[in-house]
């Protein structure tokens, strides 16, 4: 049976965390490690309160916290990483579906699409925008095929340290995908349901968080397409 860790970055998630923990199937997890992100309510303690470990990571950022979490996983590794939002907006119940491609050996990375199952209001029209043109842009460069750059996702612990993740922001799941098209990982989509998140979004949410995600993908998406870059699979340094 697979070891299986789930990660979850969480900035003032005290009303959704407790959701989102009720809803994972904890049989098919080791455990759980919440990256508190600089909370200012109880998100830390309602995490713990709720069987999950937690890890602190002052820095502002969706890359910075994944990162403190991967690097307290990296002492015992599993063998998958599942990468979850805090705001119950990806609907736990559906990992042993993300799970299936990579327990049968058919995939490296599977990512759950909010494409066709998002409910409405659910996935902004800017949400909708970026996601499209991300894709359209990773399908020219790379010749993959994915619709969305959705937060809920599995990954192998092998294949995701040969990526050698380092964006510690807005371009976290682009930056994994782009490597994982480089590295040629087997990836796989599955369809997964979306919700309207509890709470107040802090990057789609805002003007401010918008523009920086939107920006910091294209940034991407052109650093990793120079020559250099691409022979490499490293990344750039980051602005």
């Amino acid at each position: 049976m697979l070891r299986v860790d789930v990660v979850i970055p969480a900035l003032n998630e005290e009303q959704a965390l407790p959701l989102v923990l009720r809803e994972l199937p904890w049989a098919l997890v080791r455990r759980v490690v919440v990256a508190d992100n600089g909370s200012t309510d109880r998100t830390a303690s309602v995490a713990r309160e709720h069987g999950a470990e937690v890890v602190h990571e002052p820095e502002r950022g969706y890359g910075a916290a994944c990162l403190k979490a991967l690097g307290h996983l990296r002492a015992d590794p599993p063998d998958v990483v599942v990468f979850l939002d805090g705001d119950h907006a990806d609907d736990a119940t559906q990992l042993a579906e993300l799970l299936a491609p990579i327990a049968c050996g058919d995939a490296d990375l599977v990512l759950g699409s909010r494409v066709r199952g998002a409910a409405r209001g659910a996935l902004t029209p800017q949400q909708r925008a970026g996601n499209a043109v991300a894709c359209a842009a990773l399908r020219v460069l790379y010749g993959v095929r994915y619709t969305d750059l959705g937060p809920f996702r599995a990954i192998r612990w092998d294949a995701l340290e040969a990526l050698q993740m380092n964006d510690r922001n807005y371009g976290w799941t682009v930056e994994m995908q782009i490597k994982a098209a480089q590295q040629q990982l087997r990836h796989h989509e599955v369809a997964v349901r979306y919700r309207p998140r509890v709470g107040t979004s802090k990057v789609s949410g805002t003007v401010r968080g918008t523009l920086g995600a939107s920006y910091k993908i294209l940034l991407l998406l052109g650093r990793y397409a120079l020559p250099g870059a691409r022979a490499k699979g490293a990344a750039p340094a980051a602005p």
